[in-house]
Order: structure tokens, then sequence, then C-alpha cells
């Protein structure tokens, strides 16, 4: 029974492995151990604003804290998937007239576990997203400046849930502020 418990807050996706970069040339995705699987980007003719509004369209929202990204425009998105999970998506200007979409599953900010757990790119997530809208999108790889042809077969990625139960980190700020008064309090009794 716990077996299908942890199994159910488990994300399951696919991204890309080996890529045809046309003319017979192929290029592998890198996945190091520690920085995880590269990101591809999907790259657009549209503007930010724009995008921005197709994804709240969808049930994304804005993100109050994040790591901002070298060249990336205004706040990321993030929507809320299957507890724990969510996807964040930032657009990133990589030339006058041209957005790309970076996008990752992991923990929701709502959860202390947010803060140091695994998170893993998507593309295909996004690129659902994009046809369902009719915009034309290409695929970039940044690490050799090439937009990819096609990809010929993919990573099968399973991110598991922490191994201790999530937490919300909001219900516990009074609580800790509580705490935080009472012993504040027992130390000017001291003084």
């Amino acid at each position: 029974m716990a077996a299908r418990g942890a199994a159910a807050m488990e994300y399951h996706t696919k991204y890309p492995k080996t890529l045809s970069l046309g003319g017979g040339e192929k290029d592998r995705v890198r996945v190091d151990g520690g920085a995880g699987v590269e990101h591809l980007y999907l790259v657009v003719k549209k503007s930010a604003d724009e995008l921005a509004s197709i994804f709240k369209s969808e049930g994304f929202t804005r993100v109050k804290f994040e790591h901002r990204k070298p060249f990336q425009i205004g706040r990321g998105l993030n929507l809320k998937l299957k507890k724990p999970w969510e996807m964040h998506v930032r657009f990133v200007e990589i030339k006058k007239g041209l957005v790309a979409i970076q996008g990752e599953v992991e923990v929701s900010r709502d959860y202390l576990q947010h803060l140091f757990c695994q998170n893993t790119p998507v593309v295909y997530e996004i690129e659902e997203m994009l046809k369902k809208h009719r915009i034309d999108y290409r695929i970039w790889n940044s690490r050799i400046s090439r937009y990819v042809h096609s990809v010929l077969d993919n990573y099968k990625i399973r991110l598991s849930a922490p191994n201790i139960p999530v937490f919300a980190w909001k219900p516990m700020v009074p609580f800790i502020g509580t705490v935080g008064i009472f012993y504040l309090w027992k130390y000017v009794q001291t003084i």
C-alpha cells in the first residue's frame, strides 16, 4: 500500500535524448550528475507579454520569488501540478524578435523541500501548450548554438517526491513567530 502512495507522488516525463541537427548530424543531450539534464529551449516569434497571457489562460501564475536567469524577461510563471509538483517557466530573450521558453518541474514553492529537492527540465509539456494555441516554435540547444531538426529518442525521467513528507511553510510562520516571541520575552526577563 505504501508503494502506491509513493508512486502517486512521483512525476514521470520524457525529455529529448538524441537530436538530429539536419544533414545527418546528431547530438546527444548531456546529463551531469550535479546539474542534471541540460536545458533545451522552445523558441517562438511572440512577445513575452503575449506568451504570459497565453500561459495565464492555461492556469499559470506569476512567481513571486525566484532565482532569475541571465537574460530572463520579467518574472517566471508556475503551474500547480499534482501534489507536490509545479511547473516553472521562464522567458529568455535570445535575439530581437525571438523569445525562448525554458521550463522545469520541481517541488512546489509551497513546501519547505523546494529549497533542496531535485527538478528536471521539460519540453514536451510546454510544446503541447504551444501546439494547442497554434504557436510555431523551434527547439534550441544553447550549448551548441543550433536548432534541433528532430528528436530521435528520449530519456525517461522519474522525479521522486521527497523522502520525508512535504511541509507547507506558510502555516508554520505564525507558529515560529509565536515561539520566537516567547524566547525573546524569556531573554528580556533574564536581563
